[in-house]
């Protein structure tokens, strides 16, 4: 008579940027001659291999492979599992399962990670997300590589147990063993001072282009720079991300979740608590930049979640890899659709992008001659698309360094400073949007722009003129009025000054010199 066997264990899988409960049944059984062992419930390659690994972990820590039929269903069986993770709850619940033991710790605790052919945990991706998802389960504890459990244990309301090995993990769930659950002082890792290494005081000259950026900073606004080779546009954008407001704690959490998905944490980081920078290279594809791929997986895009998307040399990306940035710039998510699943990334970022006028660089240049003729210059421009340079809030001119500013003894105002102005701006439209998902000027809708950026006659003029002279678009004039409501923040401010709107619309005029030949 045949000897059939089972054990369920419970995991995770991710859906997204959100996590999926899983249960794991292993069922193991000596009918039959030929031994077989087989994987279902849409497992992809990674997860179908875990045979090979489970069976010489099993071994290699001193415990016998018995069965000739193996048979290991994830349920439910319509989410795609992916990933090495489910290495240790397939392995347990084979090693509970040979034993005919129905431990009731198997339902209280989930269980993710990689195992090692001598039975060694390593760490696996998205253990933020999951134990988010997992601490409204009502489990009791969340079984992690110790690798992850300073991660995992920023969530709160569920155990995290950092485990080294198959062998200590079994004895932990049978109760031969104490493992201490992790826990991490929230404030502490949370407050950690943030370190740069870089800052607003090391730019010499360009106060235009500073104002600019601060403008931006304070309103959450698009920008790009333009101007020749060396004029400090790669220098400048690095520097963004210091003038930011510091991220709030759920801000830090919703970045860490992507990272964590994406195995971009470095090992024992808990938290992401520095507002990102990326800069993707110009040949990356669209798949890359705002994610894809057979199994969906987030791009530079949602990367840069709550921080800064710096694409330099922006004219020298792929035409069809920009206007794809038109989604996430006007929405603040990317969603992706495939066959089995429409997936949701969160992508709301900074802009800030930087070119040359021109294939030579020196169009306009007062001090060096450009060798293009107009039409390579239009054909040069023209990589760019109107729609998607009318979701750029501020366009700025930077000029080369004149040598007197490269040689003077005086120090530029630093990051910090600029950063407490644009922290009060930010209140300021904090207060202004209380209650509201939006939190900065730039993600004022049409209606918001209505009542925040009333105009009285004069204004209406100015803009009027602007619009004649530059041939501006809705989106555009919108766009201005938003700029102008952080200049009057800046300045506290609580109207619309033809000043303030005279300000922003010298921030569109590259629209006419560079975008309208």
């Amino acid at each position: 008579m045949a000897d059939t066997r089972l054990a369920k264990t419970v995991s995770c899988a991710l859906t997204g940027v959100d996590g999926t409960i899983v249960e794991v049944e292993v069922n193991i059984s000596s009918e039959g001659d030929d031994p077989s062992y087989s994987t279902v419930g849409l497992p992809d390659t990674a997860v179908r291999e875990s045979k090979d690994r489970v069976r010489a972990a099993i071994m290699n820590s001193g415990f016998r492979y018995w069965g000739k039929h193996i048979t290991v269903n994830l349920a439910p069986a319509n989410v795609k599992k992916e990933g090495s993770a489910f290495d240790l709850p397939i392995a347990l619940g084979f090693l509970f399962a040979s034993r005919d033991e129905d431990d009731e710790s198997l339902r209280r605790y989930a269980m993710v990670g990689e195992l090692s052919l001598d039975g060694r945990v390593r760490a696996v991706r998205g253990v933020l997300p999951m134990a988010s998802h997992l601490s409204r389960s009502g489990l009791t504890g969340f079984i992690v590589p110790q690798e992850n459990a300073a991660e995992a244990a920023i969530v709160k309301g569920i155990e995290i147990i950092p485990v080294r090995s198959l062998r200590e993990t079994f004895l932990f769930l049978q109760g031969a063993l104490a493992i201490e659950p992790v826990h991490i002082d929230h404030e502490t890792v949370f407050n950690q001072p943030l370190e740069y290494g870089c800052d607003f005081a090391d730019i010499k000259g360009q106060e235009y282009a500073r104002r600019a950026i601060e403008i931006a900073a304070a309103g959450g606004h698009n920008i790009i720079m333009i101007g020749p080779p060396g004029s400090g546009k790669t220098m400048i954008a690095k520097r963004v991300p210091t003038i930011l407001p510091d991220m709030s704690f759920e801000e830090s959490i919703e970045t860490t979740k992507i990272h964590s998905i994406c195995g971009k944490l470095a090992e024992n980081q808990a938290l992401v608590t520095a507002r990102p920078f990326r800069s993707p290279h110009h040949t990356i594809s669209d798949a890359g930049l705002i994610g894809g791929g057979t199994y969906p997986v987030p791009g530079e895009v949602s990367l840069a979640h709550n921080g800064v998307l710096f694409l330099d040399e922006i004219l020298e990306f792929k035409r069809n890899v920009l206007e794809v940035l038109r989604q996430p710039l006007e929405d603040g998510h990317v969603t992706i659709s495939r066959a089995s699943a429409t997936l949701k990334f969160p992508a709301r970022f900074m802009l800030v992008a930087a070119m040359n006028p021109c294939p030579c660089g020196y169009y306009n240049d007062p001090t060096r001659e450009c060798h293009c003729t107009e039409l390579m210059v239009q054909r040069y421009l023209s990589r760019i698309s109107g729609p998607l340079l009318d979701r750029i809030d501020l366009h700025i001119e930077v000029s080369a360094i004149s040598f007197q500013a490269l040689t003077e003894d005086a120090v530029g105002e630093s990051s910090a400073s600029i950063k407490a102005r644009v922290n009060q701006a930010r209140l300021t439209q904090m207060n202004r949007f209380q209650g509201r998902r939006i939190f900065c000027n730039a993600q004022m809708e049409s209606r918001d722009v209505k009542k925040y950026c009333g105009l009285i006659p004069e204004t209406k003029r100015v803009l009027e003129r602007a619009i004649e002279k530059l041939s501006l678009s809705a989106r555009a004039f919108d766009r201005i009025l938003k700029v102008a409501r952080t200049i009057a923040d800046l300045e506290h401010e609580s109207g619309l000054s033809a000043a303030h709107v005279s300000e922003a619309i010298n921030y569109r005029t590259l629209d006419k010199t560079y975008f309208n030949h």
